[in-house]
């Protein structure tokens, strides 16, 4: 009977070592942490150049993943700028020349005040699951922490970056990494991500480092200073008059 029982629980768990888990399942949990109906940050964005590094903070408030309403609070430079996302049209307003502009097309693949973000990355706010088939392809560690390594090829045909890679941990499922591919299969940016943070029933990076493969440099660290999820944001953030308010 001892000797049973062992089998049983050996072939049970081989059987969980070779059988990977489902991967749309893990999306479904990375989106959970990730994704939110409303959320207001205020972050710095580091960006590193040749000789300098300059620190830009900003206050953004986003509802759903149609709009999205975000204010430049330092450095001077850059005070008082403000951009409004409502579904795939981007407003930037310039104090300076107190002009309204509007971004479309390729110019959405711009980077966003030298860094090694573009429009098209601060713009994208879908969940994973709408717009990537997912397999998993393998198991590692990173950072410590065991990850299920994962390839997402997009579904739909608006999508930025048609290919990714993710290193996803195990227990609080938050990607750890991320590989960013064009269509052809050129690697285009990597992220990483770190200081995950529980923040009510959900876990959270704190901060990610974007670097694009095609630009020198770091890359540009976006840090989280303080964020709330599914504040009540009054519709007024997202109306084009907001913009010279």
């Amino acid at each position: 009977m001892k000797y049973i029982l062992l089998l049983f629980t050996s072939l049970v768990l081989s059987w969980a070592f070779v059988t990977p888990p489902n991967a749309e399942e893990i999306l479904k949990k990375v989106d959970l942490n990730m994704v939110t109906k409303t959320k207001i940050i205020t972050s710095q964005m580091v960006v590193s150049g040749r000789r300098s590094t300059r620190t830009i903070v900003s206050k953004s408030y986003a509802e759903g993943n149609g709009k999205s309403f975000t204010e430049y609070l330092a450095p001077d430079r850059e005070k008082g700028t403000k951009m409004l996302k409502l579904e795939d049209r981007l407003w930037i307003y310039s104090p300076s020349s107190d002009r309204i502009v509007q971004l479309s097309g390729h110019m959405l693949r711009q980077s966003v005040m030298g860094s090694d973000l573009s429009y098209e990355d601060m713009m994208e706010d879908r969940t994973l699951a709408e717009i990537y088939d997912a397999k998993v392809v393998g198991e590692e560690m990173l950072k410590d922490r065991k990850v299920w390594v994962l390839e997402l090829n997009a579904i739909v045909n608006d999508v930025s970056y048609a290919k990714r890679k993710m290193w996803v941990d195990q227990t609080r499922f938050v990607p750890l990494k991320e590989e960013l591919y064009a269509k052809s299969g050129q690697l285009l940016k990597q992220v990483t991500l770190s200081e995950v943070t529980q923040i009510g029933n959900r876990w959270y990076p704190k901060k990610m480092n974007f670097k694009d493969m095609l630009m020198s440099g770091n890359g540009t660290d976006f840090i989280v200073d303080e964020i709330q999820f599914d504040p009540k944001i009054p519709a007024h953030f997202f109306t084009k008059a907001a913009l010279k308010k």
